[in-house]
């Protein structure tokens, strides 16, 4: 894989609804169903963050969910991008960007949102192919602020703003010309996921699904 390739794979995946759901997950035993419940909403695209002992499990179990496309957030190292795809993530997410990270994505084939939170940083991962890029954290790096400067001279680059994003401004950033889509945690709040309470959490979903962009 290259990274113009992985680019275009990332594009898909951050076409397939305005929002990808950033999940901290502490049981893997509630992960089929919550992967169910986000899916039945319109919400296909899952990332699982590498924050918890139960996140390697839990991507197991929600790639076997009819539908859904499970990734894993939070990659910090070759040995995190190696875990994740052997668990069965079909793309990964990071805060930021690293040589060894980049490397290891390509040579485990697994199409990455890597992330930058600067001109400097979007233009040092454009400049080895990457053109859609995760913008983190966003709203503490500037928000829609931001991604407006960055839009006129770096029009080659898409991104998926990640961080202090809900329900409440979510549509600010995807009313943006560079913006494919959000992620965010709102659609899973850890009591409904601790409760099990699976249509709060797909009607939570239908609404991030019909959002506009």
């Amino acid at each position: 894989m290259t990274p113009g390739t992985s680019s275009l794979h990332a594009a898909e995946v951050c076409a397939l609804a305005p929002v990808i759901p950033v999940l901290v997950i502490e049981d893997a035993g509630a992960a089929a169903g919550l992967a169910e419940a986000l899916v039945a909403g319109g919400l296909p695209a899952l990332e699982v963050t590498l924050r918890t002992p139960a996140a390697l499990e839990a991507i197991a179990e929600m790639a076997r969910v009819p539908g859904g496309r499970v990734g894993a957030g939070t990659l910090l190292t070759a040995a995190d991008v190696e875990a994740a795809k052997k668990a069965g993530a079909t793309f990964g997410v990071s805060p930021g960007s690293t040589p060894e990270i980049l490397d290891a994505a390509l040579a485990n084939d697994l199409p990455m949102l890597p992330g930058a939170a600067t001109a400097t940083e979007a233009m040092a991962l454009l400049a080895r192919g990457h053109t859609v890029q995760k913008f983190f954290p966003a709203e503490a790096a500037g928000g829609t602020r931001m991604l407006k400067s960055l839009a006129s001279p770096l029009p080659q680059i898409r991104f998926c703003p990640t961080g202090g994003i809900g329900a409440a401004n979510a549509a600010d950033y995807l009313a943006l010309p560079n913006v494919l889509c959000v992620g965010g945690s709102w659609v899973a709040p850890p009591d409904a996921v601790a409760k099990a309470d699976w249509p709060a959490i797909t009607a939570l979903a239908r609404a991030a699904a019909g959002l506009s962009r």
